[in-house]
C-alpha cells in the first residue's frame, strides 16, 4: 500500500510514508512519518540510504523537500540515520537528535554538523511556525540511551520510535493494531530483548500518560489506535525486560 494519512483535518496531516511492500526490504522494515501543517512539514526518522528514493517518492505526494522545516531522528541506528546525508542535500532543514549522539552521527559520512541541533535530556518544544508546534519527549534507554519521541498535539499522535515496534511476518501488511492481544506475539520478543528494563518502561508510561494520545506510531510495524493504545501502555508498564532478565536472558531472533 502507499502512504497512509493517519490524520487529515484543518490543513494538518500526520502521514505514514509507506515506502516498501512486505518482503521488499532485506533488513527490518521501518516506518517513516511526515507531519504536515499547511505547506510546511517535519520528517520523522527518514530511514536508511536504501529506502531513501521510495521515501522521497511518497513525500512528493504531499510536499516538496524544500518545504521540510525540520528532521527529527529518534536515535542513532542506521535504519533511521543511514540516508541523512542525502536529506541534508535535498533540504535546508535543521536535524534534531539527542545531544549524546551528535558525536556519533559524523560516522555516517557527515563532515559539517552545523545543522544538527542537540536535544537536551529533558526534551523540548519544537516550534515550526504559528500553530505548528511539536513536543520532543524523552524516552531514554528504550532502547537507545538517547531515545526521542515526538508528540503532535493537533493529531494527538505520539511517534514512539522503537517503543511498540513489531516484527511482523513477511507476508503481513496491516496498517493498524485494533486487537492488542492478537498483536502481542509480534512485539513481546523484541521488547523483552531490546528495552533496557522495567524502571525505564514504567517511567516512560507515567510520562506519556499525561498526554492526550489517539494513536501510538512506532518505527516498525502497525500503528496502535483505539483500545490498543491503553492496552499497550498497561502491558509495557509491567513488562520485565532487558536487565530485569539477567542472567537468564537468552538471545532471540527478534530483529
Amino acid at each position: 500500500m502507499h502512504n497512509i494519512e493517519l490524520y487529515d483535518a484543518h490543513d494538518h496531516r500526520f502521514v505514514l510514508l509507506n515506502e516498501s511492500e512486505p518482503g521488499e526490504e532485506d533488513g527490518v522494515r521501518s516506518n517513516q512519518y511526515l507531519v504536515q501543517h499547511g505547506e510546511e512539514g517535519v520528517l520523522l526518522d527518514p530511514g536508511g540510504f536504501g529506502v531513501m528514493p521510495r521515501v522521497l517518492t511518497e513525500l512528493l505526494r504531499h510536499l516538496s523537500p524544500d518545504k521540510i522545516k525540520a528532521i527529527v531522528l529518534s536515535h542513532q541506528d542506521p535504519d533511521i540515520v543511514g540516508g541523512i546525508s542525502t536529506w541534508l542535500e535535498l533540504t535546508q532543514a535543521p536535524v534534531y537528535i539527542s545531544h549524546i549522539w551528535t558525536r556519533f552521527v559524523p560516522h555516517y559520512g557527515i563532515e559539517d554538523m552545523h545543522r544538527f541541533e542537540p536535544v537536551p535530556d529533558t526534551g523540548m518544544r519544537l516550534r515550526i511556525s504559528p500553530g505548528f508546534e511539536l513536543e520532543l519527549v524523552p524516552a531514554h534507554f528504550l532502547h537507545s540511551e538517547g531515545q526521542i519521541n515526538v508528540y503532535d498535539p493537533v493529531s494527538k499522535i505520539l511517534f514512539t520510535g522503537d517503543i511498540g515496534a513489531a516484527m511482523m511476518p513477511g507476508d503481513v501488511d496491516i496498517p493498524y493494531v485494533d486487537d492488542f492481544d492478537a498483536h502481542l506475539p509480534n512485539i513481546v520478543g523484541f521488547h523483552r530483548r531490546y528495552m533496557c528494563g522495567n524502571r525505564a518502561a514504567r517511567a516512560w508510561v507515567e510520562r506519556v500518560s499525561k498526554l492526550d494520545i489517539a494513536m501510538l506510531a512506532p518505527q516498525h510495524g502497525p500503528v496502535y489506535r483505539g483500545a490498543a493504545v491503553p492496552a499497550f501502555l498497561n502491558w509495557f508498564r509491567e513488562l520485565q525486560c532487558g536487565m530485569d532478565l539477567l542472567p537468564d536472558i537468552v538471545p532471540e531472533r527478534s530483529a
